[in-house]
């Protein structure tokens, strides 16, 4: 069975309902053969993401970067998984107040980097998230965890 990782910095309502619409676009009825398997951003491993066959990344824009956690998380994974995990699908979703491009910038870069394949299009919220966000975040859950069925 495929394993989809979902690494995340919730720390807000708006940051929940988009986690928990990702959550649910993963684990539809349609997706089939796929373990969905939620880590915090601070307590997320690099045996983990070894452990995981594609990675969807959430996390609010902080001043314009991804927040603290994601940042922690990818320092901790970075050289223990940037051999073994090239070329494993990936999404992210990201929130914010203002801008959220610093943030967007800074995980393609890290991705980039350990040779993760964006396979949607991130999902960027600013403000507080409506109903046509939402169900781009069920979306992005939806198909990065279609990526991983056999």
């Amino acid at each position: 069975m495929a394993r989809l990782l979902i690494v995340h910095h919730t720390p807000s309502p708006g940051m929940q309902a988009m986690f928990e619409k990702v959550v649910e676009g993963a684990s539809t009825d349609e997706i089939e053969g796929v373990e969905v398997v939620r880590r915090a951003a601070l307590s997320a491993t690099a045996a983990d993401v070894l452990e995981a066959d594609g990675y969807l990344l959430g996390t609010p824009a902080n001043l314009g970067y991804m927040s603290g956690a994601l940042k922690h998380f990818f320092d901790q994974i970075y050289y223990p998984c940037l051999d073994s995990t090239d070329g494993r699908p990936f999404g992210t979703y990201v929130h914010g107040n203002e801008g959220t491009e610093g943030a967007l910038r800074a995980i393609r870069s890290i991705t980039t980097g350990l040779g993760w394949q964006q396979v949607a299009e991130p999902v960027d919220l600013t403000g507080q998230p409506d109903a046509t966000g939402l169900d781009a975040c069920w979306e992005l859950g939806a198909t990065v965890a279609a990526n991983l069925m056999e």
